[in-house]
């Protein structure tokens, strides 16, 4: 199943809705107010986008995700090691370790990944 794009603000409102779900419309209303500064008709209307979007339900003014987190979490990343590294995932590692030293819990982390997938092909 391919994820939609979900854009910054759309993602911060879809992490309330995963820590919430399902939740009353008018409950989440009154959490992207206090969370995130948003009015009601702006909360609305992002339930509608995402909801036309194929990300989000609104069925009895009860709000539920159709995507999980984990699964655009994967799809943000897939989009951006195509469009920045060319698809190349050592790159992207590369590029990501370069800016910061890995603790040596992060290398063994790095290597059961590495370990695992060798296993796996």
């Amino acid at each position: 199943m391919s994820v939609p794009q979900i854009f910054e603000s759309e993602y911060r409102f879809c992490l309330i809705l995963w820590e919430h779900e399902p939740v009353n419309s008018t409950r989440l209303v009154h959490l992207c107010q206090e969370q995130l500064g948003w009015s009601k008709a702006t909360t609305y209307t992002v339930i509608r986008r995402l909801s036309q979007r194929g990300v989000v339900k609104n069925e009895n003014a009860v709000v539920t995700s159709l995507v999980t987190k984990e699964q655009v979490q994967q799809s943000q990343i897939d989009q951006l090691v195509d469009k920045t590294f060319e698809g190349s995932l050592p790159a992207f590692v590369a590029a990501f370790a370069r800016g910061r030293r890995l603790s040596e819990k992060e290398v063994r982390q790095l290597q059961q990944l590495i370990d695992d997938s060798e296993k796996e092909n």
